[in-house]
């Protein structure tokens, strides 16, 4: 059945710029093999389904069943304005960032003791350097659920000796959000910069830390750290700690 074919194919493609099909599934909140039967033209979502794939693809409808030919078409046919602007935001120069898990603190307005702790995703194909940030604010929460949710995907680009991470949050508000960071001076790898983010007060720029995890780290185990940390945590990076308190 041929809108079986185009929902797969269209299905692997917005899947291809995530970290894997299990975190689709569990921004979803739907069971892998369900989600597979369709990634393999199996069937097909009913209509609630379909609605929930799409809100979070952030897509209409007619795009999930699409020809993935018309697709392929349509991005032809975009204005030489708006093709040039999407070669500049996804094309590089590629920034001089490996792949891997990151943590990213935020400082928090008006708390000077903490910070918020992220955790980036970096993924390189070639030339693309793509990422997935995810924010949990759980500080008082005894249910273990997360206040307020961010999953910001995105691109990250060089420019001027700055790497430039803009992305979009899939989740509740939709909201852009943009970090410039560049490699600090230091003998240990650090970025550090200024972030453009949503806060509950609105719209801030905020000092931006981010480090590289490198040691052996399970998803879950990254996902759980994301939250808010004091500064006198014992378990946090001395590095960030020292750089945080200098501001």
């Amino acid at each position: 059945m041929p809108i079986r074919r185009n929902l797969a194919a269209n299905l692997k493609r917005l899947v291809s710029g995530h970290a894997s099909v299990s975190a689709v599934c569990r921004g979803l909140n739907m069971n892998r093999s369900q989600f597979e039967r369709y990634l393999q033209g199996k069937s097909l979502p009913n209509r609630a389904t379909a609605r929930l794939i799409c809100d979070y693809f952030r897509i209409d409808e007619d795009e999930l069943y699409r020809a993935p030919e018309a697709e392929a078409q349509r991005h032809v046919l975009l204005a030489p304005i708006h093709e040039t602007l999407y070669a500049n935001m996804v094309r590089g120069p590629c920034p001089a960032i490996a792949g891997g898990t990151y943590f990213t603190y935020f400082a928090v307005p008006e708390r000077p003791d903490v910070l918020m702790r992220s955790v980036t995703f970096v993924r390189r194909e070639a030339e693309l350097v793509t990422f997935r940030r995810v924010t949990r604010w759980a500080e008082g929460n005894r249910q273990g659920g997360a206040r307020a949710l961010g999953w910001h995907y995105g691109v990250a680009i060089s420019r001027l000796n700055w790497i430039y991470f803009t992305a979009i949050n899939r989740r509740q508000t939709g909201e852009p959000s943009i970090m410039a960071v560049q490699w600090a001076p230091f003998s240990e790898p650090v970025l550090v910069g200024r972030a453009f983010v949503l806060t509950g007060a609105g719209p801030a720029c905020l000092p931006v830390i981010m480090r590289q995890e490198v040691g052996r780290i399970s998803l879950r185990q990254a996902m759980r750290m994301s939250g808010v940390v004091s500064l006198d945590d014992p378990r946090l990076d001395p590095l960030v700690a020292s750089l945080a308190r200098e501001g």
